[in-house]
């Protein structure tokens, strides 16, 4: 559920109507329901009550100061890939002991970063990595806390762009490989082994492809048991899917039972990393529209919307040819004539679109249009290509707003460069 809802034909973010915000803000810009981001965050973590867990929202998928300081005050951790979202996770409130840090790319600054904060554990993913962390640990004269990040080789069944537990993925260390690897930690003087990581996808649809990957897990951390090393924490990661137009993901409460009732004989604490089930559903990116035009001569007419909004802005229909459900922020009537129509946006690409050979109301320029289900992997993911500054972000309480982003300038895109 979010509370992006139709009152009195107009679209509404919980009580404020968003054609408020867009005249006061401008357009395009991301608009997030704070009441969506606790309502998601409280369903997820809830499920596992009752069991000793720790939910640590992937940064990555929504990175806003603002809106990590929301599940902070929650007792939310943070999933880190970057030095930067270290950063941001920490400026937000996330206590260090909340915070894992997972990617397979991990540079000698972010490893010593993370080791001065005091972060939970890093997700080793390869054994040269491994070798790194403990060079620097012993440089720095303390333990790095880890776990090795297992690939299972489970298919997750979803785009090959974000499926991560494939033998052919670049994530992870083979589970028929990670043994060699945890003995050889279990002899540095400066690493802790303190759990064990899979992740295998984002955005999937189904249960069984998590239980087949946890099954294999627990297979594994009873051979490490027979080899004296033990376990504290299992992180499972993230990855259930959100409904973008006609998926039936499994619900979140549904997921927890499923991994409970897997997990009844283990004594360990799990880690969960949601990210897109959190936020995807609890951001829009509200635009203006700016023309439309009629083209007569193909094989047939072709209708477009051209919107303010544009792929540097959301990237993942031209990325991942990924529907977005896309409203007018005034509702129309249900007798109005629709017509097939591509929205694009003014980047001079033809990969620049939100919507193909989509049926929508007659639109006219001026009208403003809600692109949904953009709170994952939109903002997060945008760009200045065009020179195009970032828009702005806001954030929903109530019948009360804050930009929790002011719109770059100008200024802003030349930041930092510098003439001869």
């Amino acid at each position: 559920m979010n509370y992006f809802t139709y009152k009195n034909s107009i679209l509404y973010c919980e009580d404020k109507p968003v054609q408020d915000i867009a005249q006061e803000v401008g357009t395009p810009f991301y608009l997030y329901s704070k009441a969506t981001l606790q309502r998601h965050f409280d369903a997820f973590d809830s499920g596992f009550t009752g069991m000793k867990h720790q939910t640590c929202f992937a940064v990555k998928a929504c990175s806003n100061l603002s809106i990590l300081n929301v599940f902070a005050k929650m007792g939310g951790g943070a999933d880190i890939v970057s030095g930067g979202e270290l950063f941001r996770a920490m400026k937000a409130g996330i206590e260090p002991q909340k915070i894992i840090y997972s990617g397979v790319g991990k540079t000698k600054t972010e490893i010593r970063q993370a080791l001065e904060a005091g972060i939970l554990m890093f997700n080793v993913e390869s054994p040269q990595e491994l070798g790194r962390i403990q060079e620097i640990a012993a440089e720095m004269g303390c333990t790095a806390r880890v776990a090795f990040r297992i690939n299972p080789d489970v298919d997750p069944k979803t785009h090959a762009y974000i499926s991560t537990g494939l033998a052919k993925n670049k994530f992870g260390i083979p589970v028929d490989e990670a043994l060699q690897e945890y003995l050889r930690a279990k002899e540095m003087e400066n690493i802790e082994i303190v759990g064990v990581s899979c992740h295998i996808g984002s955005q999937l649809t189904q249960i069984d492809p998590f239980i087949e990957a946890l099954r294999k897990v627990k297979n594994f951390v009873g051979r490490l048991e027979q080899e004296d090393i033990h376990i504290q924490h299992l992180d499972l990661g993230g990855g259930v899917g959100i409904v973008y137009n006609d998926e039936q993901p499994p619900h979140p409460t549904d997921y927890a039972a499923a991994i409970q009732a897997e997990l009844q004989d283990m004594d360990c604490t799990l880690i969960l990393e949601p990210g897109r089930v959190i936020t995807g559903n609890a951001g829009i990116l509200v635009t203006e529209v700016q023309y439309t035009k009629v083209n007569r001569g193909g094989e047939k007419e072709k209708r477009f919307i051209i919107i303010d909004a544009a792929m540097n802005d959301l990237t993942r229909p031209s990325l991942y040819k990924a529907f977005h459900e896309i409203l007018p922020v005034q509702e129309p009537a249900e007798e109005a004539p629709r017509h097939e129509v591509d929205v694009v946006g003014p980047i001079c690409e033809t990969g620049d679109f939100m919507a193909r050979d989509r049926m929508m109301p007659d639109i006219q320029p001026g009208e403003l249009l809600a692109v949904m289900s953009c709170g994952a992997y939109g903002f997060s993911m945008s760009s200045t290509y065009n020179s195009r500054p970032k828009v702005a972000e806001v954030l929903v309480d109530g019948d009360q707003f804050r930009i929790i982003r002011q719109r770059e300038s100008y200024e802003d895109l030349v930041r930092g460069e510098d003439l001869p």
